[in-house]
């Protein structure tokens, strides 16, 4: 049961917030000033809800004074811009009177779950630009993934992420170098399936001046670049057959050979892998050399997919929507009931990054202070695995009205079109040209909509 002190100069607010949170089993304290909060001792309290303008001392006084203890500020609609100024002297969060009882509930239940949680704190990440950021989330699937990242990053052992694309296999690779012995050398990340496959074993491995055409100079590869460090190849499943091979003779041997070199040098690279395919199971049909796919699995750690991890969707949807609201400096903005319950509910199939976005578009198309679903921009959601919509009846002329709509096919359909009829005769760099985009949009697409691409037949080197 959490204790909360109120503060609020009304009465019949103070009474009123009083019976609703006692009625969903909170111990509650009231106050009417800062003054008398702060002979209660709000550092013996799980949270302080308090009002902005009290008699005296405004409520964010006891930002820092009831600290470390969260503090959540009542406010009125008309003093929006009051609300974001307490958000940056260190409020958790705010409500606006006459605030909605649901709505309170959520967020009180919200702050209180994310202090419970500082308890087993998930690892922190330094991101690119030298922030500190947790991994965001306490599902107890996601506590498995922070126990194998603590356990597997001192042990320098070579690790497999398996997850859906869009579930963060970066981050749990940034936590697993940060938390090793190599944190004080560099961290290499590699996009396998981004790298066209007649240049793959050019980056990973380098090669000499002449060694084919184009070859201007000598090249240092990126396992090189990672020596003494962690070395991350994310979407390993797309890498040839060919780098493979020269893969397994660095996690057996520690030795590289540039391209058009008789020289082979010693590197001490850490590995870690990442893909959204059963790598087994391309081994089976020869698209994965079995031997690598063994040395890669020392340490397995699985990903949840978003929509398995309900009880972190709004903690995530929450740190997201700050970050955008930074960047498009629309602060103060927030969710909407339905909008929080649209999120909540929706499967995702583009995990966390599918989210992100569709935060993004809130942020920009938002008008006024609250976020609503329209501005989501969320497809239907989709039915149910094993569940097809009921076949519309029969209708006189159906066969030209189907040839009518196939004229009228979204970019995504055409895409889809186009690559299912040309793909047998088209390499993955044609594809991308005729569609006017990247090697690497073209991927990242093929994900989204669940297109396999095509593999070219396996070379006998016998």
């Amino acid at each position: 049961m959490s204790r909360i002190l109120i503060v609020e100069d009304e009465a019949i607010i103070r009474s009123a917030l009083k019976r609703l949170l006692e009625r969903h089993d909170h111990r509650v304290s009231e106050a009417g000033s800062v003054a008398e909060a702060l002979a209660l001792e709000p550092q013996g309290f799980d949270l302080v809800i308090s009002d902005l303008r009290l008699p005296g001392e405004p409520g964010t006084e006891l930002i820092a004074r009831a600290a470390p203890v969260p503090v959540l500020i009542m406010t009125s609609y008309a003093s929006m811009r009051s609300a974001v100024e307490a958000l940056k002297l260190g409020a958790v969060d705010y409500v606006a009177k006459p605030f909605d009882h649901d709505e309170l509930l959520e967020t009180v239940a919200r702050v209180l779950h994310r202090q419970a949680s500082q308890q087993g704190e998930p690892p922190d990440i330094t991101e690119p630009g030298g922030t500190r950021q947790p991994m965001i989330g306490n599902c107890p699937a996601m506590q498995v993934v922070y126990t194998r990242i603590r356990k597997a990053a001192p042990a320098d052992v070579t690790v497999l992420i398996q997850g859906e694309s869009g579930t963060g296999k970066e981050l749990v690779a940034r936590a697993l170098h940060q938390q090793s012995r190599r944190a004080h050398a560099p961290l290499v990340c590699v996009n396998c399936a981004a790298i066209p496959e007649t240049l793959i074993e050019s980056e990973l491995f380098g090669h000499e001046k002449g060694a084919f055409t184009g070859a201007s100079a000598a090249r240092t590869g990126l396992v090189e670049a990672a020596d003494g460090g962690t070395l991350f190849l994310d979407e390993i499943g797309e890498l040839p057959l060919d780098a493979q091979a020269r893969l397994l003779r660095v996690l057996q041997e520690g030795e590289i050979r540039k391209i058009g070199s008789v020289e082979t040098r010693h590197v001490d690279v850490r590995l870690i892998a990442a893909t959204h395919r059963d790598l087994q199971s391309l081994s089976k049909t020869g698209e994965f050399r079995l031997d690598l796919y063994y040395r890669l699995n020392v340490m397995q750690i699985d990903l949840p997919a978003l929509r398995e991890r309900e009880d972190d969707i709004l903690e995530i949807a929450d740190v997201l929507l700050e970050k955008a609201c930074r960047r498009h400096e629309r602060d103060g903005l927030r969710l909407s009931r339905a909008a929080r319950r649209t999120i909540r509910d929706y499967p995702w199939p583009g995990n966390v990054r599918e989210l992100e976005n569709a935060l993004e578009r809130g942020v920009i198309l938002a008008e006024g202070h609250l976020i609503h679903p329209d501005d989501l921009g969320l497809a239907p959601t989709p039915q149910p695995p094993g569940r097809s919509p009921a076949p519309a009846p029969a209708i006189a002329g159906q066969e030209e009205q189907e040839a009518g709509d196939e004229e009228d096919l979204s970019l995504e359909d055409y895409f889809q079109h186009f690559v299912l009829e040309h793909q047998d005769q088209m390499s993955e760099t044609e594809l991308a040209q005729k569609l006017g985009i990247s090697r690497k949009c073209l991927w990242e697409r093929r994900q989204r909509l669940g297109i396999p691409r095509k593999k070219s037949p396996r070379r006998n080197t016998g």
